[in-house]
């Protein structure tokens, strides 16, 4: 081979030992290079290790007032059935409260839930756009609506309608025991679930609807041309698909329902009994005691008052541990993964 086809060839490519190793390349990807880019880590960065900070220091001031009154108290704080922690020695508990706080928001999810799905399907997949464009913006002002609101609503309209589903439901679900009822003002646990069902229900539509709103298009348009109906294709791709996004919605919702005060406060007729049946009128909830016992407590009183809000800090630590467990089992129908 002579020189003039030497200088014909074209160059060689660059070594392997030239090109940037994997290692490398993660380094470079994770490094920020830029002025703007590392003032962004830096504040998100920040960011997240603020709000650990925050919910620990939350979790220890809670730790820390309710040891100081749960050494005196002469009741079980988990089995007593009283509160009266201003006593001396005081003597409460948290057994109706957790009952109640329970109760009501299992209820309000089983109706809110469904309601809320159904709608959301309804507004992305049935509904022409301009009416579901004033559906949805309906729906946006309830999620305003402060609690208050709902709460006075429920007092003054949805107790007094209540008592035409007592009748019906001690008609025919009375053998039960936990439909029966004796009459008397419906301010019960079933009043309040429906009311957290109505105030929950705007939050678990919107985050459900823009979930499926995301279900991926050529998934639907392939059961189509399958042959599948609008039913199939919903139930194959889109409910699939947005699983893990109604299961966060429904959470949001829960985490509402579950510390929901003022609207609780005005519905319900407060008292320390658990009834077996639930249209008899009394108990309660975490953060309806807290509310209406909070003002005329002394400081043995709010230490008692903060020890059953530190119950319902780890209650709501625990539903969410769930929900983010629920949702990494599901991972492969989340968008990224589409």
């Amino acid at each position: 081979m002579d020189n003039t086809d030497i200088a014909t060839q074209p160059p060689a490519p660059p070594a392997p030992a030239d090109r940037p190793t994997p290692a490398q390349q993660k380094r470079a990807e994770r490094g920020a290079t830029r002025p703007g880019d590392r003032i962004f880590l830096g504040l998100s960065r920040g960011s997240g290790i603020l709000l650990l900070v925050i919910m620990a220091a939350i979790a220890v001031f809670l730790t820390y007032r309710a040891s100081l009154v749960l050494s005196k108290n002469e009741g079980n704080f988990l089995t007593t059935f009283e509160w009266n922690a201003t006593a001396t020695p005081p003597v409460f508990g948290i057994a109706v409260l957790a009952f109640g706080t329970i109760v009501t928001s299992i209820i309000a999810m089983l109706i809110a839930v469904p309601v809320a799905v159904g709608i959301a399907l309804f507004l992305t997949h049935y509904a022409p756009k301009k009416l579901s464009g004033v559906i949805g913006y309906v729906i946006d002002l309830l999620a305003a609506v402060p609690s208050i609101v709902y709460g006075l609503w429920g007092a003054l309209f949805l107790v007094p309608h209540m008592t035409g589903l007592y009748s019906w439901l001690d008609d025919y679900f009375g053998w039960t025991g936990i439909f029966s009822w004796q009459g008397g003002a419906p301010r019960t646990l079933l009043a309040v679930g429906v009311l957290l069902a109505i105030m929950i229900l705007p939050i678990i539509t919107n985050v459900s609807r823009e979930v499926f709103r995301q279900a991926p298009q050529m998934h639907q348009e392939a059961a189509l041309a399958l042959g599948a109906t609008r039913w199939e294709v919903i139930r194959m791709s889109v409910i699939p698909f947005g699983r893990s996004g109604v299961i966060s919605a429904s959470m949001l919702g829960l985490g509402r329902a579950l510390g929901e005060t003022m609207a609780v406060a005005t519905v319900l007729s407060p008292d320390f009994l658990i009834h077996a049946s639930l249209l008899d009128p009394g108990g309660g909830t975490f953060a309806q005691n807290i509310a209406a016992k909070f003002s005329e407590a002394n400081d043995q009183g709010r230490d008692a008052l903060i020890a059953s809000g530190l119950v319902l800090f780890v209650i709501t630590l625990l539903v969410n541990g769930a929900a983010r467990m629920i949702i990494a089992r599901r991972k492969e129908y989340s968008g990224a993964n589409a």
